[in-house]
């Protein structure tokens, strides 16, 4: 339980900036006495009613919907008011500035996340719903969206119980057979552990499997593109894009700077970076830009090494290339992995079509389009995408290091179970372990140091 919970809070609860509509959302255990302040009467409950909101003179702040949800029946289990404002800054401060005044004392501003924080406390959604409402508004892509609302609508959760359930099954079996040595093996036999096991492990990677697409549509893919001035990066940016976001000269070194842009390939938020030319440069402003260039290298996924086919026998070009292969190896990528793509392919020579054949170098026309879905492909490949698979919920990494430790001790259970001379308090403790891990995802183990670093990267208001 976390502190602060009694108290009263108060908080906009729509985005900054100017709407047609605004939302400050109140919640507490009891805040009749705010709800007679700002309507001038009390509300039924769940009945939206149009009033005016009071100022302390009994003037009005505006006119609005106020929607009274008492406790327990509420998003936050406790009593909730909704006032729905016209959507000026100005006029939702005043009526923020109102809740307080009329709380004489017993209300603050919301933390971060706070509405949610105290839903889930309070037994109304589980962690994994919880982190599904901050997923849902952030999501970039439709298909994102989706999996957001499978997982807000307990689908998620649902699975992890039934594992979970199973799970506890087992290890109450074994723990009830410690106190009789002699009967272990004839334990393991009746029980079925082996095979009661294997349905949990089947189980369980079916969900590591969806959990894994799931958090690759929460997070997307992080593809930074490098490579000499002019080798075509800002066109492919462009291409890849559809739109012309990067500026294209024939002059070398006009991309001085980083340039982002979040696309999607089905589905799958893909963040793409377009870099500075890389080379020797004595110009202060661009040298700038390439070290820049090189600190986004260091944070890719996957690397697009840009070459420009049309110059690649230039002995200059040559010394370039060499150059920043040789830094690449120094700077390591090895968390990243590398594509070449070898941009211009429609100038390309006849001999240079015919050794395109190559899983990491990719032959492309940023121009004409040529080559595009072939990198397209390969960029989910490596991300691990599996196009249509069912029933994907969104997922965060913790989700996927608990489901990859639950792994761990099922698979050192199941060890146990097929020794000749199984250890039932080891298989036991395996399968605790596997629990505890487990329920880390729905939040019913976890830290309150867990819950405070979760909900304090939500928006006020939620």
């Amino acid at each position: 339980m976390l502190p602060g919970k009694a108290e009263t809070i108060a908080a906009i609860a729509t985005a900054p900036g100017r709407g047609a509509v605004g939302i400050v959302r109140v919640s507490g255990r009891d805040i009749g006495a705010i709800v007679k302040a700002l309507c001038g009467r009390t509300l039924k409950a769940r009945e939206a009613n149009y009033l005016p909101f009071l100022a302390s003179n009994g003037d009005a702040i505006d006119r609005g919907l106020a929607v009274y949800f008492p406790a327990p029946h509420s998003f936050t289990g406790e009593d909730v008011l909704e006032l729905q404002a016209h959507g000026g800054p100005i006029v939702l401060q005043l009526l923020l500035a109102r809740c307080l005044e009329a709380a004489q004392g017993k209300a603050r501003l919301a933390r971060p996340g706070e509405f949610s924080e105290r839903a889930f406390l309070n037994d109304k959604i589980d962690l994994v719903q919880a982190e599904a409402v901050a997923d849902l508004i952030d999501a970039s892509t439709e298909a994102a969206a989706r999996s957001a609302s499978r997982a807000l609508s307990g689908q998620y959760s649902t699975e992890v119980h039934h594992l979970l359930d199973a799970l506890v099954h087992l290890r109450m079996l074994v723990e009830a057979t410690l106190d009789f040595p002699e009967e272990e093996i004839e334990f393991l036999e009746q029980a079925n552990a082996r095979g009661q096991l294997q349905i949990i492990q089947e189980r369980l990677i079916s969900i590591q499997q969806r959990a894994q697409q799931g958090a690759l549509l929460r997070d997307g893919i992080r593809v930074v593109m490098a490579g000499q001035p002019n080798v075509g990066k800002s066109s492919l940016l462009n291409a890849l894009a559809g739109a012309e976001l990067a500026i294209v000269t024939p002059i070398a070194g006009t991309t001085r700077d980083k340039v982002e842009q979040t696309i999607q390939i089905e589905g799958v938020p893909v963040h793409v970076t377009d870099t500075a030319g890389l080379r020797i440069s004595s110009d202060e402003v661009e040298k700038i830009g390439i070290e820049r260039a090189w600190d986004a290298i260091g944070t890719a996924d996957v690397l697009l090494f840009v070459h420009d086919i049309t110059r690649k026998d230039l002995a200059e070009y040559q010394i370039g290339e060499e150059f920043i292969a040789q830094k690449l190896a120094i700077s390591g990528t090895g968390h990243s992995a590398v594509l070449h793509i070898w941009n211009k392919a429609d100038l390309a020579s006849l001999k240079d079509k015919s050794a395109q054949n190559h899983q990491d170098h990719i032959w492309l026309s940023a121009k004409s389009g040529a080559g595009l879905e072939n990198l397209r492909s390969r960029l989910l490949s490596l991300a691990g995408w599996q196009a249509g698979t069912e029933g994907v919920y969104i997922a965060r990494a913790r989700h996927v290091a608990a489901l990859g430790r639950v792994q761990q001790h099922v698979g050192a259970a199941a060890v146990q179970v097929d020794a000749n001379s199984p250890a039932l308090d080891l298989m036991a403790e395996d399968l605790r372990q596997a629990q505890n891990a487990l329920s880390e995802i729905t939040g019913e183990f976890t830290s309150d140091d867990l819950l405070g670093v979760i909900f304090s990267s939500f928006c006020i208001g939620k």
